[in-house]
Formats: C-alpha cells, sequence, structure tokens
C-alpha cells in the first residue's frame, strides 16, 4: 500500500475549520440539509422497535435489492437480477469492491481531473495506479475515446453527474466509451450517485449499454440520507462470488437499520420535491455567482458549482482560506479534486437553503467589490 501518496480530502478540514465560527455560511460540504421521505423515518422507529440489529446477509436485505431491481426497470428500462446487488457501507464500500474485482497491485485506473478526490486515494491504499486525464470546458468536462487511446488502462471510472462540475455525460458518449472498453478489456466503472438530482436532463446508467460494467449509486445524495452510510453496487453476473466475498471480508454486512430505512426511501412523490428544491437553489446560486466568477458551465445535475476565482486569485486554497477567515464563508478549494488547473476554482455546493445562501452571496458581493483583481 502507497499510503504516502494519499492526499488529505481538503473538504472535510474547511468543515471542521468553518465550525469555530458561529455564524458561518456553508457553501463546503456535499450534503443535503433537507431530512429523508418522512416514511423512511418511520420505518427506522419500527426497526428499532422491532430491534432488528443483526447483521444481514452480505448482499444485503433481498426485500431492498428487489426494490432496486424494480427502481432500474421504471427508471431505465434495464433488467438487472437481485444477486447483481450488494448493498455497502456509502458508496465508499462499493469503490472498494469494484477496485478489488477489476484490479490488481500496479495496474492502472484511468480518471478524470478534476475529479471526486477518495478515487485516487482509495485506488493508493490498494496499491493502485491512478492515471490522470484532464477534462475543462472544452471538452464539456468529458472524457471522450480519445483521451483513452493515449494510455494504457486496466479500469476506467467515470461520474456523471460529476463531482465537482455538476456534468452530464452524453448517452452517445457514454454509450462510445462503455463500447471502447468492451472491445480493450477495460473495466467500466461508473458512478451514478447523484441520478435523481438532474435537471433540464436525464442522466443514463451504464447499464443501458452494457451488462458488463460496475454500477455504484447510493442513498445520501438523492435520497438525503448521508449518515446512514448505504450505498450499492451492481456487479456482471461473473463477479456476483468474488463481490460477495469480498463484501464479507470487507465490512461483513451494510448497516442494518440503513437498509431497513431505506426500503421506504423510494418515496416519489417527497423525492420530486427534493429535486425541485435543489433546482431553485441552482438557479439562484448561478445567477447570483454569475456576478462574480466566471462559471464554466451551468451544472446539469448533482448540486455542485465549479467557479473560476483567477481574476481574484491563482491559489484556490488561500482564497477560500481568506473567505473563511474574513466573512466566514467557507468553499472548497479546486486543489481538492487534482491538478488540471485546479488552484483557479472553488466548489460551491447548494445544499443550504437559498436564504442561507443569499446571506453568503451578499457578504461575497461586499468583500469581493473592494478586493483588487489580478
Amino acid at each position: 500500500m502507497r499510503c504516502e501518496n494519499m492526499s488529505s480530502f481538503i473538504v472535510m478540514d474547511i468543515v471542521k475549520e468553518a465550525e469555530k465560527f458561529e455564524d458561518c455560511i456553508h457553501f463546503e460540504i456535499g450534503q443535503p440539509d433537507l431530512p429523508p421521505s418522512p416514511k423512511v423515518k418511520n420505518a427506522l422507529h419500527i426497526s428499532i422497535d422491532d430491534n432488528r440489529f443483526s447483521y444481514t446477509q452480505s448482499h444485503g436485505l433481498v426485500t431492498l435489492r428487489e426494490k432496486i431491481v424494480k427502481h432500474y426497470q421504471k427508471t431505465y428500462g434495464v433488467t438487472i437480477e437481485k444477486e447483481q446487488i450488494f448493498l455497502t457501507p456509502g458508496t465508499s464500500g462499493a469503490f472498494l469492491i469494484a477496485y478489488a474485482l477489476t484490479l490488481k497491485n500496479t495496474m492502472t485506473l484511468g480518471l478524470s481531473d478534476p475529479s471526486y478526490p477518495c478515487y485516487k486515494n482509495f485506488a493508493y491504499l490498494m496499491d493502485i495506479h491512478p492515471l490522470f486525464m484532464p477534462i475543462g470546458k472544452a471538452d464539456d468536462f468529458e472524457l471522450h475515446v480519445k483521451d483513452l487511446e493515449q494510455h494504457k488502462l486496466d479500469a476506467l471510472q467515470i461520474s456523471s453527474p460529476s463531482n465537482p462540475t455538476g456534468n452530464i455525460y452524453t448517452s452517445d458518449n457514454l454509450k462510445a466509451l462503455i463500447a471502447y472498453c468492451d472491445a480493450n478489456h477495460i473495466a467500466f466503472i461508473s458512478d451514478e450517485l447523484y441520478h435523481g438530482l438532474t435537471y433540464e436532463k436525464q442522466a443514463d446508467t451504464a447499464l443501458q449499454y452494457s451488462q458488463n460494467v460496475f454500477v455504484i449509486n447510493g442513498f445520501s445524495k438523492y435520497y438525503c440520507m448521508p449518515g446512514q452510510r448505504l450505498g450499492w453496487i451492481i456487479v456482471p453476473k461473473e463477479h456476483i462470488r468474488h463481490a460477495e466475498m469480498v463484501a464479507q471480508n470487507l465490512f461483513i454486512s451494510a448497516p442494518t437499520l440503513s437498509q431497513y430505512g431505506a426500503l421506504e426511501a423510494f418515496d416519489e412523490a417527497y423525492l420530486a420535491m427534493i429535486k425541485n428544491e435543489f433546482k431553485a437553489r441552482r438557479d439562484f446560486l448561478y445567477t447570483e455567482l454569475s456576478e462574480l466568477f466566471e462559471i464554466d458551465a451551468k451544472p446539469d445535475g448533482a448540486f455542485y458549482l465549479w467557479a473560476n476565482i483567477s481574476k481574484y486569485s491563482h491559489d484556490s486554497f488561500a482564497f477560500a482560506k481568506e473567505l473563511l477567515e474574513t466573512v466566514h464563508v467557507a468553499t472548497t478549494p479546486g486543489i481538492d479534486f487534482g491538478h488540471n488547473g485546479t488552484e483557479h476554482y472553488l466548489r460551491f455546493a447548494y445544499t443550504r437553503n437559498i436564504e442561507h445562501m443569499r446571506e453568503g452571496v451578499e457578504r461575497l458581493k461586499t468583500y469581493l467589490s473592494h478586493k483588487d483583481t489580478l
């Protein structure tokens, strides 16, 4: 394990520092402030009263996996089997299963730059080599086949909608990437955690284009259950037994109470309200921040804005510290997500209500109006 290569997850350091300021405005952390459906909370209460504290099987509850099967059929028109689904402790457990099934020591995992920082840190923990391919405004923050052709990859991981930019991979591009990986024996891993939180267009699942893919999702974002630490991974049929052995050894099973609560998470009326609320927040913050920073693209999904701060600073970490210490506005430095020009960006999460964000925007406007531009 090359743990010495792991980088700090800077956003969590910012969260810790932000706790020092009682009046802090929070744009830094990617967790919804909204509760899950009342049906979820009721299911949790019932499960506690029924003393459901034992392990489940390593796959997870059969009834929950059956609901996930129905979700994929209804949402995407995709048929999967419940045996392909493994419930995991957050999506972190799902990433570890995916990497264990597809990569051995020193093999290469292709990632975009920028991308979610834990991908590379999990790779380092498992002595896997993360290879970063730059993406940006010119290519709509998507990797393309031409990027893959330049490298020798053993696996490719994408996220759509993505963290930190909120972009969604187009259907044609997603299909082309999967076809290329299939033809070249490259494992394809699709992080689909922000599915559901999409606004003007729908995000496709990789399963629409191949059954030979590893799909990861969870209940933290759209379903508003971050602290329940519950994710899932869908594996190709030939990997079911190996995935079961990995899950048994990594974590035995996902949290039992969380699984029973998640049985009620697919509450369509409640989730529609969640989606509409985040769309309203996105529209507000995009409009306001566009007056202060260059926003390369209006996010199609997730709940992040990727803001170019170049006219104020070329050091996103120093600038984030400056904003936190002077006006008590917490943001995430772009350098948390890679090296491809990320020193020129901050990530803003619109995970708090509009009134909270409005106060933060006003502080930024006042402060930046007196700050010299570069």
